[in-house]
Parts: structure tokens; C-alpha cells; sequence
């Protein structure tokens, strides 16, 4: 992971954005509240180097995220100003984003693009104790962006709303506490949202069988807390873990499947690292009868799974022939901080 220090001006930015009627996107006055105290705490975070916002009860959020959610418009002209990319000219997920589905169109194939909120979106009690939104939206940028991709023929899929709905249930929080990524449980909710928007079927259906599971793990962002500061313990969640019915095996991805699953490390995370056979792969073969297909990586999940994407294409030109609908999840912090939105061929 990477937080970029490089910009000064986001919080004057931030408050004078959502302080005004910009582009149609109405800001209430609580909302501008919220967003400017996560900017003056992204700020606060800056001055000492440090990456992660330390919360009572253990709860900790990446600075990387607070940032997003305290910028205002970041894209369109102002892309510019508010991306990470080293290149001007590649920082605009807007561009990269709807040009990748019109490729994919143009060879009958659906794209779902399915962003990972940031946590203080879900918790923004936890990020910031005290305050209250009164059930306002406290991403209201993000829900423009969402429309405005709708309306040049993206569907996406908002986990913010359903997220929220059942951000606490029987297994837990829908996020880690100590941790960037979704829990088990938030893995699981965020599939059947996925596969209720998916309506495809393959030729042969798998049987599978389902077991939910706790286990221990150490947080992503513990280790990036500053050197002496006290550390929180190991933190205990749920995973539901996905085998063949018949025989326990484990999913995996099938080349041949006519779904493909793409994406950052919230396509991997308990399917083969923090835990096996329960990640996002794994609860959409459940969900759905049927593998997809995988592209993930530990990085960033902006241009570098389309490079992999059009990789595959190249050494195999049948490839895309078999796919009808490709789910493109990732962190929505990615839409300010990743290096490039470059546009990406799919195929030669």
C-alpha cells in the first residue's frame, strides 16, 4: 500500500467544494462537517508521517481513505489537482473507466464495476466518535461519480447502502477493525449483492458446501502504526469457507468460466492470503453454481488488472470469446490515489 504525501492544499480544497452546490451535487451542512473534520484529521495524519488514524475500541482507518472522503469532486478537470497519478493526462478514473466498458461492449461482454467503500463510509461513528450524520450519506461524492458513470452506461454496483444495512450482524462487522479489507462477513454480504446483479448461468452447476469459521489475524494497517505506538492484539473475525459438496475441494478459478472476476487485493484476501477457500471467489461460486474466472493482485486494482487483462487476451486470443461479464472490484480509494487510469487495450 502507498499513501501520498505529495499534495498540500486538500483541506482548504475540501471545504470550499463542499461548502458550495458544484456541479449539481448539494451538500448538506452536516455532511460538509463530516467531511472537513476527516480532512483536518487527514492533515493532522500528514504533519506526523503517519498512515493510520487510531480510534477507540481498536478501530483503526487509513489515512489513504480519509482523503477521499474529504476532497470533493476528484474527477473530471478536477482530477488533476486531486489524483495521485504521476501523469496528468492518466488521472481521471472517469475516462479510463468508461473507456474500458465500451471496449468490453463492443465485444458483448457487461462490466460490473463494484468499488469498495472506505471503511469510515460504514463506521463514520467509529472515525469520528461523537459525530452524528443523522443517517445522512457520508460519501456523497462517491454516489455523484456512481451516477455519472451510470449515465455514460457503467453499471455499478454501490456497496455503501448494503454495507451499512448490515455493517453489524451474527459474524461480526462488515470491515475489519485493524485492517483495510472487508471481514469475512462483509466479503459475503458484498458477494450476494454481486450475484444478484449477475444473471448468467454456466453449463454444468457445482454442488458446494459452506462452513462458517473464526480465525485470528493481525491487521494490514498494525504494522503500519509508528514506531512505539501501542499496538492492538490479534483480532478475531468469521470467515465462510466454500468447498466442493462431494469432496471438500477447494474453488478455483476456471479459465473457461463465462464470468471473470478482476481486481485488488479484496478479490484475494481470504481466498489465499489471512485465510484460504473464503474469499470473494470462493462465496460467488457459491452464490452463483459456478466459478469465475480470476485476475487479482496485491496492488493496485486500477490499470494494472487491465494490463494483466489484455496480457491474457494476447496469449490467448480465444479468451475473451467466453467471458459475458467481467466484475471489476477494488478499493474507491484507488479513484484518488492510484498512480495511473490509463487507458488499456482489452485485447490486440
Amino acid at each position: 500500500m502507498r499513501l501520498f504525501w505529495a499534495f498540500t492544499a486538500f483541506t482548504a480544497f475540501a471545504v470550499v467544494a463542499l461548502g458550495a452546490d458544484v456541479g449539481l451535487i448539494r451538500v448538506s451542512e452536516r455532511q460538509q462537517k463530516f467531511s472537513s473534520q476527516l480532512a483536518a484529521e487527514f492533515q493532522a495524519l500528514k504533519k506526523t508521517n503517519t498512515e493510520v488514524l487510531v480510534r477507540p475500541e481498536g478501530w483503526l482507518f487509513f489515512a489513504a481513505e480519509l482523503r477521499l472522503l474529504s476532497v470533493g469532486k476528484f474527477w473530471g478537470p478536477e482530477a488533476r489537482q486531486i489524483s495521485a497519478a504521476r501523469n496528468p493526462d492518466e488521472a481521471d478514473p472517469m475516462t479510463a473507466i468508461v473507456d474500458f466498458g465500451n471496449q468490453l461492449k463492443q465485444r458483448g461482454i457487461g462490466l460490473l464495476l463494484v468499488p469498495v467503500p472506505p471503511k469510515a463510509a460504514i463506521y463514520p461513528d467509529k472515525a469520528l466518535p461523537g459525530f452524528d450524520l443523522d443517517g445522512e450519506n457520508p460519501a456523497p461524492y462517491l454516489t455523484r461519480f456512481y451516477d455519472e458513470l451510470r449515465g455514460n452506461g457503467i453499471d455499478v454496483l454501490d456497496l455503501g447502502p448494503i454495507l451499512s444495512q448490515q455493517r453489524d450482524g451474527d459474524h461480526g462487522h462488515v470491515f475489519c477493525k485493524t485492517d483495510t479489507h472487508w471481514s469475512g462477513y462483509g466479503c459475503v454480504v458484498a458477494a450476494h449483492a454481486m450475484a444478484e446483479k449477475v444473471k448468467l448461468s454456466a453449463p454444468s452447476k457445482h454442488d458446494y458446501a459452506t462452513n462458517w469459521k473464526q480465525i485470528e489475524m493481525t491487521g494490514d494497517m498494525v504494522t503500519l502504526l509508528p514506531h512505539g505506538a501501542q499496538k492492538p492484539g490479534t483480532e478475531t473475525i468469521f470467515v465462510r469457507e466454500v468447498g466442493e459438496r462431494a469432496n471438500g475441494r477447494p474453488v478455483q478459478p476456471d479459465p473457461d468460466s463465462p464470468i471473470l472476476l478482476m481486481g485488488d487485493s479484496h478479490t484475494l484476501v481470504y481466498h489465499d492470503f489471512i485465510a484460504q477457500a473464503a474469499g470473494l471467489l470462493d462465496q460467488l461460486a457459491d452464490e452463483l453454481g459456478f466459478p469465475p474466472d480470476l485476475i487479482g493482485t496485491r496492488g493496485s486494482g486500477a490499470t494494472a488488472v487491465r494490463v494483466d487483462l489484455y496480457r491474457r487476451s494476447r496469449k490467448n486470443p480465444g479468451y475473451l470469446a467466453k467471458k459475458k461479464m467481467i466484475i471489476w472490484c477494488f478499493s474507491a480509494r484507488e479513484f484518488t490515489e492510484a498512480d495511473a487510469w490509463a487507458r488499456i487495450p482489452v485485447s490486440k
